[in-house]
């Protein structure tokens, strides 16, 4: 079957979406993303998100990924190497899952849904190159039929409802890995060789707050620029 590569970046017709329409998909992004039982399987994306931020961040500064891990507890780490910047590596972690889903928010209130799509799609395919445990790449796998699912079998709107739905995730997803890194630094402290804070901190010597008050900001950030968009051209 011949794909026509053109419509990817054929603008969508405007969304029409209502207040009352837009709660109900921000009531299920928060059914996947809040309740502790759905976050025991999403939780495990937005953490593959999260590593994932560290590993672009780091081919970006120049340095090679070695590989990522994901882990049953939501943990997990992205290992780089080379002369790059690994500071811009270790800040991106937490805003990442904002990032990516402020991302697909402007993409689908602009028109251009198929490409928040097929991109994430490909970045998924990609990340099995650099994956390097079992869980992780059981992990990747089922993004990847998800994805997979949506592209091939999904309706256009279908396509563009589900975007909506984790892009809204994916900014929840951020502000609970936010307050878990907090909660590390104050109730935690046992654990802070876990936290990307941290880590910074004794890379730089900067202290931890700063970069938890970096990691707030960037997520702030990307919670405006989705509100900004769905004002903009809604």
């Amino acid at each position: 079957m011949d794909f026509d590569w053109s419509t990817l970046f054929t603008r969508a017709e405007p969304l029409q979406l209502s207040p009352w329409a837009m709660l109900v998909i921000v009531a299920v992004a928060a059914l996947i993303s809040i309740p502790r039982a759905s976050w025991q399987i999403f939780g495990l994306f937005t953490t593959l998100v999260h590593e994932l931020g560290h590993a672009v961040a780091a081919m970006l500064t120049g340095r090679v990924v070695r590989g990522i891990r994901i882990r049953r507890n939501h943990s997990g780490e992205a290992l780089s190497v080379g002369t790059g910047r690994a500071v811009i590596s270790g800040l991106m972690g937490y805003p990442a899952p904002a990032i990516v889903g402020a991302g697909q928010l402007w993409a689908v209130f602009a028109g251009y849904p198929s490409i928040a799509l097929f991109a994430g799609g490909v970045i998924l395919v990609l990340t099995l190159l650099v994956i390097r445990n079992l869980f992780g790449v059981l992990v990747v796998l089922t993004s990847i039929a998800v994805s997979a699912a949506l592209w091939f079998l999904a309706p256009p709107d279908v396509q563009t409802y589900a975007l909506l739905v984790l892009g809204i995730a994916l900014l929840v997803g951020s502000v609970r890995g936010l307050g878990s890194v907090i909660a590390v630094h104050t109730r935690h402290r046992g654990q802070l060789a876990t936290s990307d804070a941290y880590l910074l901190y004794r890379r730089t010597g900067v202290p931890s707050p700063v970069w938890l008050l970096l990691f707030a900001v960037v997520i702030g950030g990307c919670w405006a620029g989705a509100v900004w968009a769905y004002d903009v051209y809604l």
